[in-house]
């Protein structure tokens, strides 16, 4: 599969200070979750591959164009909807979609038709005569969306789309997140604080601190490697339904008198526990999987850190 980004020993210096530090990885999922705590350069990647700050070193490329020498046709291919508001109060919602499309290269008429589309996709179909500034704070962040697809991008940078909603309008944006990958005619890029954004939308995951790649990971496999420690309650165990259960190669501890937590290895199933059990007349009252979520995955990575110059690199 080809990539959607490509990080070719990324560095980017501000204010004299090194703030993305040899980033190197590629990324080809559908989704991929921007995350690490204030400060670490994630507005600063995005900012770089949008082509407002220049590369002190290496470079990214975007579907192949490379963003020292094709930031136009990278904007062509790319929606942008910011964390922070960008508006002009006095405009309509149409209008204002209708300028942004015509920014990223529509001709006038075919932006107004998708400006209209737009704003009918996100729900903001009724109000679309109306000014920006009347619109509540959730109409706000759909304006934002609206803008950014548009033009019809192949890459959608979502920078803290669900920030400040209450609860249904933060599903309503989860929905249309979710819709979007599934239609497949889009890539996405989700930059959150919030840790269940991206674990509910996002397939690949990348991780910063201070400026350098602490941990990146494709998020089902993650899930599937993790799906392997067990916490079982049991009536009637003892140390031969334990060996059994070391004979199928899996490690276990007894962590109370009726309580066991094991690894399993691979090949072993759930069902193969419960064989066993059976055959010693054990019951088996409860089961649960240990495994680690993204909240775990990120806290992980916060406290490995980065392990030298370079960090993490790979491709996923």
């Amino acid at each position: 599969m080809n990539s959607v980004i490509e990080l070719d020993g990324l560095s980017v210096d501000l204010g004299g200070r090194r703030i993305l530090d040899e980033l190197r990885c590629s990324f080809s999922a559908r989704t991929i979750g921007l995350l690490g705590p204030n400060g670490a350069g994630k507005s600063t990647l995005i900012n770089t591959l949008l082509g407002f700050h220049k590369p002190a070193a290496g470079t990214a490329r975007i579907f192949g164009h490379d963003i020292r020498t094709g930031i136009r046709e990278i904007r062509k291919v790319t929606g942008y909807m910011p964390e922070n508001d960008a508006f002009i109060a006095g405009m309509s919602a149409v209008s204002y979609v209708h300028m942004m499309a015509e920014l990223s290269g529509l001709p006038q008429e075919a932006a107004l038709e998708r400006a209209h589309e737009a704003l009918f996709y996100v729900g903001l179909g009724e109000a679309r005569y109306r000014k920006l500034g009347t619109y509540s704070l959730g109409m706000k962040q759909l304006a934002k969306l609206a803008q950014a697809i548009a033009h019809g991008p192949k890459l959608l940078i979502l920078d803290e789309p669900t920030n400040g909603l209450d609860p249904p309008a933060r599903q309503r944006m989860i929905r249309l997140i979710r819709e979007m990958r599934a239609s497949g005619e889009m890539h996405l890029i989700l930059c959150s604080h919030l840790l269940r954004d991206v674990e509910e939308t996002c397939e690949e995951v990348l991780i910063l601190k201070q400026g350098r790649i602490v941990h990146y990971a494709n998020l089902e496999e993650e899930r599937r490697a993790n799906r392997k420690f067990i916490e079982m309650e049991t009536v009637g165990a003892n140390g031969t339904f334990a060996g059994d259960i070391e004979k199928l190669g899996c490690a276990c501890a007894f962590t109370g008198s009726n309580r066991i937590k094991m690894i399993l290895s691979e090949g072993v199933d759930i069902r193969d526990l419960y064989r066993v059990a059976a055959e010693r007349n054990v019951q088996i009252r409860r089961l649960n999987y240990r495994r680690d979520s993204l909240e775990d995955i990120f806290l992980k990575a916060m406290e490995t850190g980065a392990a030298g110059k370079g960090s993490a690199n790979g491709s996923l």
